[in-house]
């Protein structure tokens, strides 16, 4: 992200005197400096307890800064949201954290300061949680999907602070299946400084129609619409900004999806074979899961009637009505089967428990 700081005035060479290192370290009041080569590429971090310590141990002030540094820090990539960058610094309680490419190479540093400077934003958000998560039982008998603990937290509480953090406290929760369960967790969203009501299902009706419950006078700017059962790493505000600047009824989050048929393909012409392609990859987009939707469409949702939102959104195209994509790059997965509970379990300690890279 951006930062009107220089980050370079965070950064010294290898070969930096602890004195001189401790001096810039005054200077900038950041706790912390980057280690880095000629070529900007990270070798390591030293903090001002890093200092400390050494000095006590009688670390001379004319030792070389590498000898007191941390040479495995916390680091980040340019594809990480703001949100999973402040979620890291909290945990760890950095004041900043690199951006490094594959080499480690020092691209930009996002600070914390500029992070939490963050407006509120009016937009809503609709979590689906309703549904009857079939395919994962045991594991759902006596618990809904959305509910489901992913470390210590349920998958929903996941996907709430995500929105939470890129500042959004509008939230709708969807509910059918076990609903209090689901209530009794979340409540009014008091607990999390954010207001949450809940659209009650007495029967499923489906991804679009639990929106025919709102009330229609309440929705006057785009809102986000998400299943409750997915862990991502999208950044909910770029979507959003792509979504204002393209316009549109809606703006559905894509992923690409390679399917390789594991054999070779022949193409023909008449009785000959005109090509051979060994085990070629097919691309195509699938739908994430995500959403960003007009007031209008909203308000067009009738009240009671099931309907999915792909249903919908293919009912808006057949109308000439325009539907926009979000391609999604960051970590996703959808939590629908066993296979992909353990997935998401397994890559908890990276994305939302760790939520930081140490290479």
């Amino acid at each position: 992200m951006t930062n009107s700081y220089d980050w370079k005035r965070i950064v010294v060479a290898p070969d930096t005197p602890l004195g001189s290192a401790i001096h810039q370290l005054d200077i900038e009041g950041k706790r912390s400096l980057l280690i880095a080569d000629e070529n900007d590429i990270l070798l390591g971090i030293v903090s001002d307890g890093d200092v400390r310590r050494a000095l006590l141990k009688g670390v001379s002030l004319t030792e070389p800064v590498t000898r007191v540094m941390q040479s495995n820090p916390k680091v980040a990539t340019r594809h990480w949201s703001e949100v999973r960058l402040l979620s890291c610094m909290e945990q760890y309680q950095l004041l900043f954290i690199p951006i490094v490419d594959d080499q480690r190479r020092i691209l930009s540093v996002s600070f914390l300061y500029s992070l939490l400077r963050k407006p509120r934003f009016e937009n809503a958000v609709c979590l689906m949680a309703g549904g009857f998560g079939t395919r994962l039982r045991p594991l759902t008998n006596s618990c809904p999907k959305p509910m489901l603990k992913l470390g210590n937290k349920p998958i929903l509480e996941l996907i709430l602070q995500r929105f939470i953090r890129a500042g959004f406290y509008r939230f709708y929760i969807s509910t059918h299946y076990m609903p209090e369960k689901i209530v009794e967790h979340f409540g009014d969203g008091s607990e999390w400084g954010v207001e949450i009501a809940y659209l009650h299902e007495d029967k499923p009706l489906g991804t679009a129609g639990a929106l025919g419950l709102l009330p229609k006078d309440i929705i006057s700017e785009p809102m986000f619409l998400m299943n409750g059962d997915l862990l991502t790493d999208i950044d909910f505000l770029a979507l959003l900004a792509h979504h204002d600047e393209h316009g549109g009824e809606a703006t559905m989050c894509v992923r690409e999806y390679e399917y390789q048929i594991p054999f070779g393909v022949v193409t023909t012409a008449e009785h000959q074979v005109s090509g051979i392609v060994e085990k070629p990859i097919h691309k195509y987009f699938i739908n994430a899961g995500v959403y960003v939707l007009s007031p209008s469409l909203v308000k067009s949702i009738p009240k009671g009637q099931a309907l999915d939102m792909p249903t919908l959104l293919s009912q808006k195209l057949e109308s000439h009505g325009r539907i926009n994509h979000f391609k999604v790059d960051q970590d996703w997965i959808d939590i629908g089967r066993l296979d992909d509970f353990k997935k998401a379990s397994a890559m908890m300690e990276d994305l939302y428990s760790d939520g930081c890279l140490t290479k």
